[in-house]
């Protein structure tokens, strides 16, 4: 074998890195377990391993091709040691970046139910940031750990295979050699492209293969998922969507909306509440939850009471029990919440170049003589949270900076509940200049890294749950000072949630890292109780608030006043997919073309997408629509 060294020494490698490659996914597996359900099979099980093993081959093959063409001329001419060491730091440095992303991307996919992708790097502008929050998290370390073994164990065999493998000094028939060398070059290639379909190379979609939604993704390499987003952001049709014709989509929103009156402005401009009587300037206050999924809440099924205050204020308002967020990530929240727009995708509004300006909450009540005012827990420049707000008329942003020194907890900031109490002076001094205010508060406790005070005793011994509770007794402490404050009968608060939390999983696309409570609560002004079944999204929020205070403006949004206008279905975002939902359906529709109906109330994992192209064909248009009239209204700068 001494002959085909550049074989023997290839496939030991190779050995070595599925080996470690499979050692990931066995954390990551170990780490999700909770998400393993019914469908959930010895057999599955195995063959979401297997899977693994042909995408680890892919991305294997990619970094071990080069040096296996260097090893095949250096065993036809004469060998070079220093050439051997390049090549061995070569093997070394890219597999250890590769290792990295596997560590990476287990508490990512904890948090986003996803694969490592190029969203990852969205924070990458705030690297101190970044690596603050990671320092400050005990949780992450248990990652960073197994990789700091992995890469001296991989070091040390790497070197032990580099020095036992051994090689012929001249090569005795160099045709046979070739001939040899050039197949095993072929099972190279053939393992990169990971099938043997002529039609098309192995792709995301691949590792699909049953009905758990977790097994589904298990057996994707996250440096393959990765690579392909990348690819994928670089991809100019990509970057801008293109759904269907722009034409088309405007007309049928304008057919959603029944919109007749075409305004100059814009196709979508309507002008609302210009009939409305009684107008009433009260105070408004947004509070936008971290991670807040309804399925945190008693009401929608959760027993370990974790939200016992938040549940007692929605049996006292408005409260929407089918309500969506529009994607999965803070900056989604924030937009959609105060602007009234969809998640387009991988898009990041806030961080365009042109800084657009949005007729938004807070410049339609600056119209009404509103002050306005934003509070988040730490920096402003994260997210671009600060310079955005304050280029769409909000006159103050209080962050990080603006608090005593030494409340800064974690790189997240002060905690939940300082921000609330430090929020009620300003919020008097607003008040005292006899005109109203609207206040919005992002809250950030339950994000990693976790901070509970030493005042607040939880209940439940999990962290997961100890901070759920802890942001449930700031809301509770904010409420209870407001309460005390003279402006306090005359203001609405409306709670909503940045995005949910992938409790559970029975489909690619976790319905609750979207579903999300939505509460208007004002005990001197809404006095009745009422729980609205109707699809709703965190794109209305805006729209319904200004219907409760009946004040005359211009909707150029994709949201409704939900308290006099129904949709037939809600739709949310998830990077690389799109959801669509009403009260039977759920439609998923990916990148790759693939499209799943299911009927998520009886959690069926049944695709029936081919058995009711009707149903597909209805809701995939009014999301399609609806997103690609945003792209419009963005390229034409009608906003």
């Amino acid at each position: 074998m001494k002959a085909y060294w550049n074989i023997k020494i290839i496939f030991r490698i190779y050995i070595l890195v599925l080996t470690i490659f499979s050692f990931f996914r066995i954390i990551l597996f170990i780490n999700e377990l909770n998400r393993l359900d019914e469908s959930a099979t010895i057999t599955t099980i195995l063959l979401s391993f297997f899977m693994g093993i042909r995408f680890d081959i892919v991305i294997s093959g990619y970094i071990l091709f080069f040096p296996f063409l260097t090893f095949t001329i250096l065993t036809i001419y004469k060998n070079s040691n220093v050439a051997q060491r390049i090549v061995f730091y070569f093997i070394f440095f890219i597999f250890s970046v590769a290792f990295l992303v596997c560590a990476a991307d287990i508490p990512y996919f904890n948090q986003f139910f996803s694969r490592f992708s190029v969203t990852a790097f969205e924070w990458m502008n705030s690297p101190l940031f970044v690596l603050k929050m990671i320092v400050q998290e005990p949780l992450y370390w248990l990652y960073i750990i197994p990789f700091i073994v992995i890469e001296f164990i991989f070091y040390r065999r790497l070197k032990y295979i580099f020095n036992t493998t051994k090689k012929e000094v001249i090569v005795k028939n160099k045709w046979k050699f070739a001939f040899i060398s050039l197949l095993a070059a072929g099972f190279i290639f053939l393992g990169v492209r990971g099938r043997i379909d002529e039609k098309s190379p192995i792709r995301v979609g691949t590792a699909y293969f049953c009905n758990n939604a977790f097994l589904n993704q298990l057996g994707l390499n996250p440096n393959f998922t990765l690579i392909r987003s990348l690819i994928d952001a670089m991809d100019e049709e990509n970057k801008v969507v293109n759904l269907m014709d722009e034409n088309i989509a405007v007309n049928n929103v304008q057919q959603y909306f029944q919109i007749q009156n075409i305004l100059p402005g814009s196709p979508i401009e309507r002008i609302e509440n210009d009939t409305v009587t009684n107008k009433k300037k009260y105070n408004v206050v947004f509070v936008i939850m971290e991670s807040m999924s309804a399925a945190k809440m008693q009401r929608h099924g959760n027993t370990k009471n974790l939200t016992p205050f938040l549940d007692s204020l929605s049996n006292k308002g408005y409260y929407f029990e089918n309500n969506y967020t529009a994607g999965i990530h803070t900056f989604n929240g924030i937009f959609s919440t105060l602007f009234s727009y969809p998640a387009l995708f991988r898009q990041h509004p806030m961080k365009e170049s042109g800084m657009f300006k949005y007729n938004g909450m807070a410049s339609t009540l600056k119209k009404h003589h509103y002050s306005t005012i934003y509070f988040t827990t730490h920096d402003g420049q994260f997210d671009n949270v600060e310079g955005f707000l304050k280029g769409n008329d909000y006159d103050q942003v209080i962050a990080k900076d603006d608090y005593p020194l030494g409340k800064a907890k974690t790189t997240l900031g002060v905690p939940d509940d300082y921000m609330f109490e430090f929020s009620i002076p300003m919020l008097n001094e607003l008040n005292s200049q006899e005109k109203p205010f609207f206040a919005a508060f992002m809250t950030t406790s339950d994000h990693r890294p976790f901070y509970i005070p030493e005042y607040f005793t939880p209940k439940n011994l999990e962290e997961k749950d100890k901070i759920v509770e802890y942001a449930d007794y700031s809301l509770h402490k904010f409420i209870n000072m407001a309460s005390q404050q003279p402006w306090f009968k005359n203001t609405i608060f409306v709670f909503v949630a940045d995005h949910g939390s992938p409790v559970s999983s029975k489909y690619d696309l976790s319905l609750d890292y979207n579903h999300s409570p939505l509460l208007f609560y004002a005990p001197e002004i809404i006095k009745e109780h009422k729980t609205f079944s109707q699809m709703s999204g965190q794109i209305d929020v805006f729209p319904s608030t200004m219907g409760l205070l009946g004040l005359t403006f211009k909707n150029n949004t994709l949201g409704i006043n939900l308290f006099n206008q129904k949709r037939p279905y809600i739709y949310f975002n998830a990077d690389d997919k799109y959801g669509v939902i009403d009260t039977s359906w759920l439609l998923i529709v990916r990148n790759d073309k693939f499209k799943g109906l299911y009927k998520y109330k009886n959690s069926d994992v049944t695709n029936y997408a081919n058995e009711h192209k009707s149903i597909v064909n209805k809701m995939q248009s009014y999301a399609e629509s609806n997103l690609q009239t945003f792209q419009y209204l963005l390229k034409h700068k009608k906003l």
